[in-house]
C-alpha cells in the first residue's frame, strides 16, 4: 500500500495540529498549511495524495483552491467548514470535492472519511483493464470518440484530450452502453462508488467539464432523469 501524504489547509493552527496528530497516529504522513497560496506552491513542487481544505481561508478561499486543484488532477479532496449550509456543501461538491465535513467535527470521523476516500481512489487507480470483457477489445468507439482502454487515453475528432480520472470513468460508462439512459444516481454509483453520499449535481458538473473539453460530444441530457451517449445520427 502506498505511503500517502495528506495536506491539511486551515488557517487555524490548533485545528491543523489536531488533525495532523490523529492522521499521524493512523500512520499517514501529513503537512499543514495556513493558506491557499502556500498550498498552490506545494501543489507545484510536491503534490500530495489528498487534500483536507478549509473553506474560509485568508486570501484565496477553499472553493477557488479546490477548483484549481481539480483542473489538473482527481486526487481526493475533503472540504471542511464552520458553515452547515446546504448551498455551501453543494457548491463544494460541484467544484470537485469528494466529501464535506462541518466544524466542529470528530477527528476520528475525519480519519474514517480520509481512509474511505483513499481506499476508493486506490481501487480506481489500480483497476486492471485486462479484467474487462474481451469483447471490448482495446478500444471503445462511439462516432468520433475513442477510448484506448489499456492506455486510458481519450481521442475526440482525431485529437487526444486530457481528462481527469472521473471524466474518463464517466466517458467509459457511457461509451460501453451507447444509447442507454443512465440516471444520476446510477452514474454516482458507477463513477464515485456505492458509499458516495453527496449531491447528484456533481454529475451535472462533471458532464459540464467534459462538454467544455469536447465540443459537440454526443452526450444527451434527459430532463428529470440523467444522461446517455447517443449513436443515432452520429457518424461512425
Amino acid at each position: 500500500m502506498k505511503d500517502y501524504l495528506i495536506a491539511i489547509v486551515d488557517d487555524d493552527q490548533n485545528i491543523r495540529e489536531l488533525v495532523e496528530a490523529f492522521l499521524n497516529k493512523d500512520h499517514y504522513r501529513t503537512i499543514g498549511l495556513g493558506s491557499a497560496e502556500e498550498a498552490l506552491e506545494l501543489w507545484k513542487s510536491s503534490p500530495p495524495d489528498m487534500w483536507v481544505l478549509d473553506i474560509m481561508l485568508p486570501g484565496m478561499d477553499g472553493y477557488e483552491l479546490c477548483k484549481r486543484i481539480r483542473q489538473d488532477a482527481e486526487v481526493p479532496i475533503i472540504m471542511i467548514s464552520a458553515r452547515d449550509n446546504e448551498v455551501d456543501k453543494i457548491l463544494g461538491l460541484e467544484l470537485g470535492s469528494d466529501d464535506y465535513l462541518v466544524k466542529p467535527f470528530s477527528p476520528r470521523e475525519l480519519v474514517a472519511r480520509v481512509k474511505r476516500q483513499l481506499q476508493r481512489w486506490y481501487r480506481v487507480n489500480n483497476t486492471d483493464d485486462s479484467s474487462q470483457d474481451t469483447s471490448l477489445a482495446q478500444r471503445l468507439v462511439v462516432g468520433q470518440l475513442q477510448l484506448i482502454l489499456d492506455e486510458r487515453r481519450v481521442i475526440w475528432c482525431g485529437e487526444e484530450v486530457e481528462v481527469t480520472l472521473k471524466e474518463y470513468a464517466l466517458l467509459k460508462v457511457l461509451a460501453e452502453h451507447p444509447n442507454r439512459a443512465f440516471t444520476r444516481d446510477e452514474v454516482l454509483t458507477l463513477v464515485w462508488g456505492e458509499d458516495y453520499f453527496g449531491s447528484d449535481r456533481a454529475v451535472d458538473h462533471l458532464i459540464k467539464r467534459i462538454r467544455k473539453k469536447m465540443d459537440n460530444l454526443p452526450i444527451e441530457s434527459i430532463w428529470g432523469h440523467g444522461y446517455r451517449m447517443r449513436t443515432e445520427g452520429v457518424e461512425q
